[in-house]
């Protein structure tokens, strides 16, 4: 199967239906691509045929907004519980020494505090919620003010798909220094606009009680991952503290940092040929890859 080249599937969990993309070498070393909030895989369309074609590439597609299928109305999905359905999906896979690369959503550094990472034996983290920045910046405190409106969620989602709307501090602009794709953003914002059970379930995660002192104890608790981590991070991005980056990587023991320039949150979309080179290095050289 061709990297850029995407097979659709699906995987029973406790909390419902979830779907998940596969693309490389279905007998690959495991590399899971995360995604954000009101996102999905369409977040690596640009990066995805760049990356060493010898990996397994999977995509879940979690239930933060970017979904199709909406969850068990009765389903947890706060972000406890959502740190447990990722780590619930990695076992139903049978993933095995995964390569996991997180991305807006923080939730995954938290599988470390909650006992669940030893699927985890390296990670890639590109500019992310944590410590205690729950939710982040303009665009996160949009989103908690949308969940209690009624139609907010509708309405927002809505706005994301008008280039010049989204381009707004309180929406994206804070997460992409250039334009986003249009077919990206109508992927994102697919489910969302048809489904009031997808609806449902960002708000059950929006609605997460964050408890500051907690979350940060939470993040503390990757000194206690001692396998190989990437830090890739964007100091002039606006929402996740430009600090982060470096304390992320002086917090894991063997972590490096690289940094990237001129781009927000959505590294992936702003610099998706230097994203990819950093990851595709950093992947050749743990996972001992041929070049």
């Amino acid at each position: 199967m061709h990297v850029g080249n995407r097979d659709r599937r699906s995987v029973e969990l406790s909390a419902g239906l979830l779907e998940y993309a596969e693309a490389g070498d279905p007998h690959g070393p495991p590399v899971v691509l995360l995604h954000g909030l009101l996102m999905n895989d369409a977040q690596w369309d640009l990066v995805l045929p760049r990356l060493p074609e010898s990996c397994r590439y999977v995509l879940p597609v979690l239930p933060l907004g970017g979904h199709r299928v909406p969850m068990s109305p009765h389903a947890d999905l706060t972000l406890a519980a959502m740190v447990d359905l990722l780590a619930e999906f990695l076992d139903a896979l049978d993933l095995r020494d995964v390569t996991l690369v997180v991305t807006d959503w923080g939730g995954p550094l938290f599988l470390t505090a909650r006992g669940r990472d030893e699927r985890v034996g390296r990670m890639i983290v590109l500019p992310c919620e944590a410590y205690d920045n729950f939710p982040p910046g303009l665009a996160g405190k949009m989103v908690a003010v949308a969940v209690h409106t009624p139609g907010g969620i509708r309405f927002a989602a809505w706005q994301l798909r008008i280039p010049f709307l989204r381009r707004m501090r309180l929406l994206l602009g804070d997460m992409a220094v250039r334009e986003i794709p249009q077919d990206i953003v109508e992927r994102w914002t697919a489910g969302a606009l048809a489904s009031a059970g997808v609806r449902s379930d960002v708000r059950r995660y929006a609605l997460t009680r964050f408890d500051r002192q907690a979350l940060i104890a939470d993040t503390e608790k990757l000194a206690c991952f001692d396998r190989p981590a990437l830090i890739i991070w964007a100091p002039e991005n606006r929402m996740m503290p430009a600090a982060h980056g470096p304390a992320l990587a002086e917090l894991l023991p063997d972590a490096r940092l690289v940094e990237i320039e001129d781009s927000y949150v959505l590294t992936m979309l702003d610099r998706p040929d230097r994203t990819a080179e950093v990851m595709s290095e950093f992947l050749r050289a743990e996972l001992s890859l041929p070049r």
